[in-house]
């Protein structure tokens, strides 16, 4: 990957699933809370805040299906691989419950917070899904399920009968039955006719893929469950809270190391938190880590087995400018991202995209203002909490091109170079360039924000003199969570209980 400078793309709409009738309510349960693509791209997961996890698979079957097709039909592929991928639905299972700690009378919801495909070297593909306590391995396998279409059985033979004999005609294993040293060859040459036309009747033959949950990971955190991430080994991964970090191995699941340890011996000394964890996607022995304070924290493992002072810090020098109530909240990271060389690392805070060189860790290399609009509101968002939305970010397979998500379930998108810090706005919509429309400006609070930040309140009406002409954005719609395949310019993005893909 290269930081060169790349043209803007040009979107239009893919696909949407879990789109809601007009008039149906959005229920809390069916929010997408998480969302991932696999290595190759041929599966997206999301997981929901009723703690399911859904499935979907590439139409064309691009990789999982090459080594059963013939080369007319490799060729023929291959002119259609030049069109964007689409995908379809292939399973749903519930991978959490709601449960109850009954030693800290806490309740756990069933929210998934985090899903991530495990590399796998056979047909079966692994997932891993975690809500704020407990992380699960499901192993999902194509299969092949027999449904009864219609039942109609001869005279001389039971419906039990035909049900039982009709796996040996499906898999042609002629087996003919015997009783008391006779073997019954007439009444299968007699019937064989009849239990061929009750076969075509009675087998319906679909593919369907199989859940089953291989591994439980428990016990092992104190504070809510934020990050999981795979090591590129393909034998190990981590799991991150806000004051801990751990190494497990996907083998063993009563045991995990505990690799980062922020807590202190008094919480009143307590200064920052662990917000998103990441494994390098090549070297299997460093990982990054931001925190509440806007530091991006580089851990090589091999240098200790505690990793809390062996770290390298990338900070932004511009960080030390004017501070204000607010500074330290708003520079909060949510959210971090490998390229796929591991080169370089994009972080998202409330107000921007950065673009990080591992080499460079004085500043990031490129800034993109996501919620700049919104610095005069400052104090509105932090009474009504919405300064504490965690938005997700994405780089594409080549790491030009960069998506997060914003209010109004608007997906900014940018390139670096000409227009790129701007960047490509489009709405989580059947129509992405559509522009949002102008909201009523809310009435002038009676604290300002620049007395707020010197630490006093003052009455009065002072508002920014480009507040009444910007485009006030629906705070109640935001957009969370974003993924970019691997390998195409296709953007996943999740609008409340709506999946929505776009491709360029």
């Amino acid at each position: 990957m290269t930081a060169l400078s790349s043209d803007p793309l040009d979107w239009k709409f893919s696909q949407v699933f879990g789109e809601r009738a007009p008039g149906d309510e959005l229920q809390e349960v069916d929010v997408i809370s998480a969302i991932g693509f696999d290595q190759r791209g041929d599966h997206l997961a999301i997981g929901d805040r009723g703690g399911r996890c859904v499935i979907f698979e590439r139409k064309d079957g691009k990789h999982n299906l090459d080594e059963h097709r013939s080369r007319h039909e490799l060729e023929q592929l291959d002119v259609t691989s030049t069109q964007h991928p689409e995908f379809q639905f292939k399973t749903e299972f519930q991978s959490h419950e709601p449960e109850f700690d009954y030693l800290k009378s806490v309740e756990i919801e069933e929210r998934i917070n985090k899903v991530r495909w495990c590399a796998t070297s056979n047909g079966s593909q692994f997932i891993l899904s975690t809500n704020d306590k407990t992380i699960k391995l499901w192993k999902v396998k194509d299969g092949k399920t027999k449904k009864v279409k219609e039942m109609n059985p001869g005279p001389f033979t039971s419906s039990d009968n035909v049900l039982l004999s009709e796996k040996s005609f499906i898999s042609r294993e002629d087996k003919p039955a015997v009783a008391n040293g006779y073997r019954q060859e007439w009444k299968m040459a007699n019937n064989v006719s009849q239990y061929q036309d009750i076969h075509s009747k009675v087998a319906d033959i679909e593919d369907t893929a199989q859940t089953r949950c291989r591994k439980v990971y428990a016990h092992a955190h104190d504070f809510n469950i934020h990050s999981i991430s795979n090591n590129s080994d393909g034998e190990t991964f981590l799991s991150a809270d806000d004051l801990r970090i751990n190494l497990w191995n996907l083998e063993i699941s009563d045991q995990c190391f505990n690799i980062i340890d922020m807590k202190p011996p008094n919480m009143d000394d307590l200064t920052e938190v662990i917000t998103s964890a990441e494994f390098h996607p090549v070297h299997c022995n460093l990982l990054a880590y931001s925190s509440s304070r806007g530091f991006i924290r580089l851990v090589d493992m091999r240098q200790s087995a505690l990793c809390d002072n062996s770290a390298r810090i990338l900070q932004d020098g511009d960080s030390n400018a004017l501070k204000s109530f607010f500074t330290e909240i708003i520079a909060s990271i949510s959210d971090i991202k490998f390229s796929k060389d591991g080169r370089y690392i994009l972080s998202r805070d409330y107000m921007n995209l950065k673009l990080w060189d591992m080499h460079m860790d004085s500043s990031p290399v490129a800034i993109y203002k996501i919620h700049e609009h919104l610095r005069p509101k400052l104090s509105e968002l932090y009474t009504n909490d919405r300064i504490f939305d965690k938005f997700g970010c994405c780089l594409s397979g080549d790491g030009r091109h960069f998506a997060t998500g914003s209010y109004s379930n608007l997906v900014r998108i940018f390139s670096p170079g000409i227009g790129g810090e701007e960047g490509t706005t489009i709405e989580a919509s059947k129509n992405p360039n559509r522009k949002p429309l102008p909201r009523a400006a809310p009435r002038a609070r009676r604290s300002s924000l620049s007395n707020l930040a010197r630490g006093f309140y003052r009455h009065g009406h002072e508002n920014s003199g480009s507040a009444g002409n910007d485009i006030s954005y629906d705070l109640s719609s935001k957009l969370l969570q974003v993924a970019w395949h691997p390998e195409a310019n296709l953007i996943a993005s999740a609008a409340g209980n709506c999946l929505f893909m776009y491709y360029a």
